[in-house]
C-alpha cells in the first residue's frame, strides 16, 4: 500500500440525539463494532448516501429510533489527527432532538442501540465523550437566543413541564414564579383550550407559537 493511500482520511457522518424520558435527558448510544473498542460505546454512525450529508444523517436517526422528522443541526467537524488508532478518521457530527412522545408511538430502538440518561453513561470511544460534551453545551447556548427547548416537548404543555424541561437541560432549579412570569411576558407560548387532569387542579395547556419571534434570550429571562 502507498503512503498517500495509507493515509487517505476516511469520511464519517456521527448523530447525537438528545430526548427526554422518564423526566432526565438522556442520549442514544450504540455499541462499538470495532475490536479494539470492545466494551465501550459509541454516538451512532450514519452511512453517507447518495443525498446531501443532512440528510444521511436524518435516514439513519429514522432508521434507529422510527421517529422522520427531527431538530437537526450540524454540530462540528472532528478530524483531529490520531484520534482514531488505525486511521485518519474525519467526522461530520450532527445533534438531533426528539420530543419523548414521539419516541413513544414508536418501538424500541433498533441495532442494539440503546438510550442513556447523562449521569450515567458508559465508557465512550476515542472523543465521543468530548463531543457529546460539546452538544450539550451548544443545546445550552442555544437556550439563550432561540426556542429550541420546545423541539423536545409535545404540541401541548403544561407551565410546570415547560418549566422542567429548561431545568433539564440547564441542570440547575429555575424560580417558579419569575419562569412562569417571563415566560408569559416574552409572548412565545399560547394558552390552549385543553386541560391535563393530575392530582388536584388540571392544568392549563399551552403550546408555542408558530408565529412567535425565534430570537429569545430564554437564558437572561431565567438567571
Amino acid at each position: 500500500m502507498s503512503k498517500t493511500a495509507a493515509t487517505k482520511p476516511h469520511l464519517e457522518i456521527r448523530v447525537v440525539v438528545f430526548t427526554l424520558q422518564e423526566s432526565r435527558l438522556k442520549v442514544l448510544l450504540a455499541p462499538a463494532q470495532e475490536s479494539f473498542f470492545a466494551g465501550k460505546w459509541m454516538l451512532p454512525d450514519a452511512p453517507i448516501l447518495e443525498c446531501t450529508l443532512e440528510k444521511s444523517a436524518a435516514k439513519q436517526i429514522e432508521q434507529l429510533t422510527g421517529v422522520g422528522e427531527v431538530y437537526l443541526e450540524q454540530l462540528y467537524t472532528y478530524g483531529d489527527p490520531g484520534r482514531h488508532p488505525a486511521c485518519r478518521l474525519i467526522s461530520i457530527v450532527y445533534f438531533a432532538l426528539i420530543p419523548a412522545d414521539s419516541l413513544q408511538a414508536t418501538k424500541d430502538t433498533n441495532n442494539n442501540s440503546r438510550w442513556y440518561g447523562l449521569e450515567e453513561l458508559p465508557p465512550l470511544v476515542m472523543d465521543h465523550g468530548e463531543i457529546l460534551d460539546y452538544a450539550l453545551r451548544r443545546l445550552r447556548y442555544k437556550l439563550e437566543y432561540s426556542a429550541v427547548g420546545f423541539e423536545l416537548l409535545p404540541e401541548f404543555f403544561t407551565l410546570s413541564e415547560l418549566q422542567h424541561t429548561y431545568e433539564l437541560i440547564l441542570g440547575e432549579k429555575l424560580d417558579k414564579r419569575n419562569f412562569r412570569r417571563r415566560i408569559l411576558e416574552a409572548g412565545i407560548i399560547e394558552a390552549t383550550p385543553h386541560r391535563r387532569s393530575g392530582e388536584g387542579r388540571p392544568a392549563l395547556l399551552y403550546r408555542y407559537r408558530p408565529d412567535a419571534v425565534a430570537e429569545v434570550k430564554a437564558r437572561r429571562l431565567f438567571p
